[in-house]
């Protein structure tokens, strides 16, 4: 409101003071002696505050009118009456567009865009969403939109909190989601929407892909929600059993990427679409189905037939890779001959596979020692370990499969660059490196690094693995024998008992140290991760590689036992209740070779079986 003064000049020349002060104002008028009083018009009503730009503008004009007659009633000398119904009409008119302004503005607000809002997209394989301001009232005028969006092959379940509230409208049917909602959109699916007080609790989507609309309207009030959301794998139907086989691993449960193989039982052979085949195996897919239907097993007994009752001769029955036939029954190579196949055991198994791994033909015995000055070891006690040169540089590796060598990243890998397989020389069976002038080197067709190994200085040596697939498979026999990949069963267990074997340097003591050209073997025990860490914070060195969960240590805290350089790539292998061994580590990197106080670090091969089976399984074709 406004408050002034001013002065009004009365008709007979005699000042009036007039003050105002309310909306109306109030007046003082002064007699004067023999001047008669003339009755002052009633008070001009008050022009409306204007509110917006262009209430202003109008008010402008009608102010500019009211002038306007104000002046013509000065100059025509009309009467104030007449001057006093104009600015009523003038005032009236400043009030319809005050009420035409106000409808406008709350039209404006009422159909206001709402406010946006979201976090993006969330692919992480669990996490945590909330409206805005939860637990509090969201914001009025409200669209926000979350995308849940993971690897193909997971699904997402959303988890949400007790504490629910999105605005609904009562009806027969139940709340009805009609200015307030969340909405779950899942892909090929109909939307759904949340409203209500009630929290819709555990919600399994069965997609990878889930989207969520919050919506908010500019009246009401709603508390919003929050949700922990997480992901699954995929799971494929139990397969069925094929008849004269079986089918391997047997699990309740299939999930994404998990393989399943076929044996056929002994005397019948792998078939599919009328085709023998050598090997079969399937896996299970991102949609929840097998990539390949199980093959059948049909006998492997040679058939022929007769014909004009002579007996006819069915040829000389099929070579068997790794194993031999031997007739049963019959004339050799005639009608109605029985002949049966056999497998070179103990190394190889009718059923397949690796299931003649990790035991060697001769036991090693447990004789203390060292690499550095350690024990030679026999003929076929560490059948898996191979040679690998690179250039002049010398590392180790195990063979895991008839056409697979695991070793380490760093081996293979030269200034930030994977060596071609033309460079890599490779030697099996052997434990004198004098042997190999006499061993021609298996050539290498492929090096698979683990595509997340970074050790541009030497000092990263996390994901420190390798895969090296040779051209020919190799004859399993006692001298070149598979180790064992860990299984679910095998553990870590500080104090358990490792073989570390390798032909890297060696002493004589007195320090003398020299590269070995003997295979070499020690016993040392697996140690607790917290006093590896502890081993590497006494060392002051800058340079000293970091210790990562894909890691651990072996060795004892007295020193002279332990691997060396040399020896990188060889295995840690460790000896399952079975008797088999398996390979539990890589030798990767360590500070100073069987000092006090120091130990060897290893790739711990446990974390890396699932790729190391998917590069394999990938690449069984080449």
């Amino acid at each position: 409101m406004r408050s002034g003064s001013g002065t009004e000049g009365g008709a007979n020349g005699v000042s009036v003071s007039r003050d105002s002060s309310g909306p109306t104002g109030t007046s003082r008028r002064t007699r004067v002696a023999g001047v008669r009083e003339k009755r002052e018009p009633p008070p001009i009503p008050p022009i409306p505050t204007p509110s917006s730009t262009r209430e202003q503008e109008r008010t402008t004009f009608a102010t500019a009118d009211i002038t306007r007659t104000l002046m013509n009633a000065q100059h025509q000398n009309l009467r104030m009456d007449q001057v006093h119904s104009a600015l009523r009409s003038a005032s009236t008119l400043l009030g319809h567009i005050s009420v035409l302004v106000t409808m406008a503005t709350s039209y404006a607000q009422t159909n206001a865009p709402a406010l946006s809002c979201g976090g993006g997209v969330f692919d992480e394989l669990e996490g945590h969403l909330m409206s805005p301001g939860y637990p509090n009232p969201s914001p009025d005028a409200l669209s926000c939109q979350y995308i849940i969006s993971v690897e193909s092959g997971f699904t997402v379940s959303l988890n949400f909190s007790d504490k629910f509230h999105v605005e609904s409208v009562d009806t027969e049917e139940g709340p009805n989601c009609l200015h307030h909602w969340l909405e779950v959109i899942i892909p090929g699916r109909n939307p759904t929407k949340l409203c209500g007080g009630k929290s819709p609790g555990l919600i399994n989507t069965n997609s990878n892909t889930v989207k969520l609309d919050y919506n908010i309207d500019n009246q009401g009030q709603s508390n919003g929600w929050s949700l922990d959301y997480s992901t699954h794998r995929v799971t494929c139907p139990v397969p069925g059993g094929v008849a004269k086989g079986r089918v391997t691993p047997s699990l309740s449960e299939y999930f994404y990427r998990d393989y399943i193989f076929v044996r056929c039982d002994q005397g019948y052979k792998l078939m599919m679409n009328g085709a023998e085949i050598m090997g079969f195996s399937t896996m299970c897919q991102s949609n929840g189905e097998w990539h390949l239907p199980l093959p059948e097993c049909h006998s492997a007994l040679a058939s022929c037939i007769i014909s004009n009752n002579e007996l006819i001769d069915c040829g000389e029955p099929d070579p068997l890779l790794n194993g031999g036939v031997n007739f049963l029954s019959g004339f050799q190579n005639q009608y109605l001959s029985v002949v049966q196949y056999h497998c070179n055991e103990p190394f190889y198994s009718p059923y397949g596979g690796n299931n003649v791994c990790g035991q060697p033909t001769k036991q090693i015995e447990n004789h203390p020692g060292r690499i550095i000055g350690g024990n030679e070891a026999a003929e076929h006690t560490i059948p898996w370990q191979a040679l690998i040169n690179v250039g002049d540089s010398r590392g180790g590796g195990m063979i895991i499969a008839d056409r697979w060598i695991l070793t380490a990243a760093h081996v293979v890998v030269t200034d930030g660059q994977v060596q071609t397989p033309e460079a890599l020389s490779i030697y099996l069976g052997v434990t004198d490196v004098h042997q190999i002038i006499e061993t021609p080197s298996l050539n290498a067709t492929a090096v698979h690094v683990h595509p997340e190994y970074n050790n541009p200085d030497n000092l990263n040596f996390d994901h420190d693995i390798a895969l090296i697939k040779i051209k020919d498979s190799v004859t399993f026999q006692a001298a070149i024998m598979p180790l064992c990949l860990p299984s679910q069963g095998d553990t870590y267990d500080t104090g358990m008992m490792g073989l570390v074997s390798g032909f890297g340097i060696t002493d004589k003591g007195s320090q003398q140290r020299f590269l070995t050209n003997k295979l070499k073997y020690v016993h040392i025990p697996v140690v607790e991760q917290e006093r590896c860490s502890n081993s590497l914070k006494r060392i002051h060195n800058s340079r000293t590689p970091k210790l990562t969960d894909n890691m651990f240590c072996a060795g004892t805290p007295e020193g002279g036992k332990d691997s060396c350089q040399g020896d990188s790539g060889s295995g840690f292998t460790l000896q399952s209740e079975n008797g088999r061994f398996w390979a539990a580590g890589i030798v990767s990197w360590g500070v100073k070779c069987g000092q006090k106080g120091t130990y060897g670090f290893y790739t711990k091969v446990a974390n890396y079986v699932d790729w190391i089976n998917k590069i394999m399984q990938e690449n069984i074709e080449d």
